[in-house]
């Protein structure tokens, strides 16, 4: 091993990923599609990622299209360009195979919120509930829960859930509103939110509204009660997109991470696409800074070295496989 990979690996744990020169004119396109052949690597990639990173996918989706993906895969190495959490569920569900992740630190606010000894903590308040998670949620808390939820298979699974059973809902309480709007049930929310989601303004988005007359509002659920009241639509990312695609109207005010509209543009580009506007004034659309963190660069030196590599212990995996598996079991006609 010579000593610049010995110098960046040391630094791994305080970086997130290797800092390694690349020669000036690489082309990473070339050299990750070389990669992805000889070490029979595949690219998942999340809809909030850059649009590069999109393009050089061999799956893009959203949290349940990427967690199936990653079940059915036959390579030997998943390369998870999206964040923390999505990468701990691809190891999961695979156990044999090397999973990588170009930014260790690509994080989640939303998972941050919750841990799994709050969680046990929390279950004790309230015996004889089951625990339902989104599926934006660290291992631990995977372990402790039920069921995992992704926001296109939510309404579905609680639904399968009878009503007398009494239910957490963690971690993040706007998804969790919805859904006790959505499905008629009161379930015990757990107090989190993805800053992302909760960056959106009401009063900013009213006055886009106002100058957009013809433009539909589209939203995911993890957004407030205040910001849903003034939605057309409200979906998972990948039904947003299936929306703009089929439904006639040609303007739309998209509220959620503005990485979808790369997908959306590509998808419907005769359509006018608006980013919804956030409370900071200074900013132009809400963009996930975790998100943000992998680049093709990154990309390129996680798959040359296998590193940043993700690691969890059986003993941990197999109870956060049990709710995972028990997801992908009662969403199986879920699109």
């Amino acid at each position: 091993m010579n000593t610049t990979l010995e110098s960046a690996i040391r630094q791994l744990p305080e970086r997130g990923y290797l800092e390694i020169d690349i020669p000036k004119g690489t082309d990473l396109i070339y050299e990750i599609n070389k990669l992805r052949k000889e070490k029979n690597a595949v690219i998942l990639a999340h809809y909030y990622q850059t649009g590069n990173i999109q393009d050089i996918a061999d799956f893009l989706g959203d949290s349940l299209q990427l967690a199936r993906a990653a079940e059915k895969t036959n390579a030997d190495m998943i390369v998870f360009c999206g964040v923390h959490f999505m990468a701990e569920a691809a190891k999961i569900v695979n156990p044999t195979k090397k999973v990588v992740l170009p930014d260790i630190k690509a994080g989640c606010s939303l998972a941050d919120s919750c841990s799994g000894e709050e969680l046990r903590a929390f279950k004790k308040k309230h015996p004889g509930a089951i625990v339902v998670s989104y599926i934006n949620c660290n291992a631990e808390v995977k372990a402790e829960s039920d069921i995992i939820v992704t926001s296109s298979n939510a309404e579905h699974i609680i639904n399968s859930i009878p009503k007398e059973q009494k239910v957490i809902f963690a971690p993040d309480k706007n998804l969790g509103r919805y859904l006790n709007e959505k499905t008629g049930r009161n379930m015990i929310l757990w107090d989190g939110v993805c800053v992302v989601h909760e960056a959106f303004s009401m009063e900013r988005i009213a006055k886009q509204i106002y100058e957009n007359p013809e433009a539909k509002v589209i939203a995911h659920p993890e957004s407030s009660k205040e910001v849903l009241s003034l939605t057309d639509y409200i979906g998972s990312t990948s039904n947003m997109i299936n929306y703009v695609v089929n439904d006639p109207a040609k303007e739309f005010i998209v509220v959620t991470e503005e990485g979808v509209l790369h997908e959306m543009r590509k998808k419907a580009p005769h359509k006018k696409l608006i980013p919804a506007l956030v409370q900071d004034e200074s900013c132009s659309c809400s963009e996930c800074f975790y998100m943000k963190l992998n680049t093709l660069e990154k990309i390129y030196l996680c798959m040359k070295y296998e590193l940043p590599e993700i690691i969890i212990e059986e003993s941990l995996r197999l109870k956060a496989l049990k709710s995972i598996n028990k997801m992908l079991d009662l969403s199986k006609n879920v699109k």
